[in-house]
């Protein structure tokens, strides 16, 4: 039988996605589920700082951090992902066809980098997560985003229960802080998205893990302690 290479896999299912992204992006970015996402990352990293947007798709979250002053950086493993950010960027932000776990970046090269909605489509969300770290310096951010249970697309996941082959992992945000917090990352800040018909009543009193149980999203900001 076949192996199934996940990367490769992945590559492809995301270039045959790129139109359908790029159709949905601005929107998600401007007033969906991302539009609180570049506001957060400012209250803990200053202008002017270099931003790593693993995950970048077609950049129009690149583009978003590049309008609030940051110098960005998008990497993604879809090539018709990255042509579609170049052209939506006009130069604004540098763009390199990469996997998560190969990232062609030197070690503490950037001030921050930002995932969101990535480590949940990597075969190993531990090894993603290590590179994500490594390229970052000392004392940087990382802002990560990950889909919680009651997202649309966390069904990509559903065929590994009839041992079928997917590109989507099933990591809940929970598991992530875990593995963050094991990794030595401090949690900083977080925030939930939630679907529509979903109050600040019905989830203000919770913990965080029974907060995050309610999720389309939840995003995190995390420090790298230096030595």
């Amino acid at each position: 039988m076949k192996s199934f290479d996940w990367e490769k896999e992945a590559e492809m299912q995301w270039n045959q996605r790129a139109a359908f992204w790029n159709a949905r992006s601005k929107k998600m970015w401007d007033s969906g589920s991302r539009k609180d996402i570049i506001d957060f990352i400012k209250k803990y990293i200053p202008k002017e700082h270099t931003l790593l947007d693993v995950g970048c798709g077609d950049g129009y979250g690149s583009f978003k951090l590049t309008q609030a002053g940051y110098e960005v950086t998008g990497a993604d493993i879809s090539k018709e992902m990255i042509e579609l950010a170049k052209q939506n960027n006009k130069n604004r932000a540098d763009f390199y066809q990469a996997d998560i776990n190969q990232l062609p970046f030197a070690a503490n090269t950037f001030d921050g980098a930002i995932g969101i909605n990535v480590l949940e489509w990597t075969e190993n969300p531990v090894s993603a997560l290590n590179e994500m770290m490594r390229v970052v310096k000392k004392d940087g951010y990382l802002c990560v985003g990950i889909l919680g249970p009651t997202a649309g697309p966390r069904e990509n996941s559903f065929p590994r229960l009839y041992g079928e082959n997917a590109i989507c992992n099933t990591m809940m945000p929970w598991e992530f802080l875990r593995i963050a917090q094991d990794k030595g990352l401090e949690y900083i800040d977080g925030f939930g998205v939630y679907k529509e018909g979903v109050k600040e009543q019905n989830y203000a009193n919770l913990s965080l893990e029974l907060k995050q149980t309610l999720t389309f999203m939840w995003v995190f900001i995390l420090r790298k302690a230096g030595d």
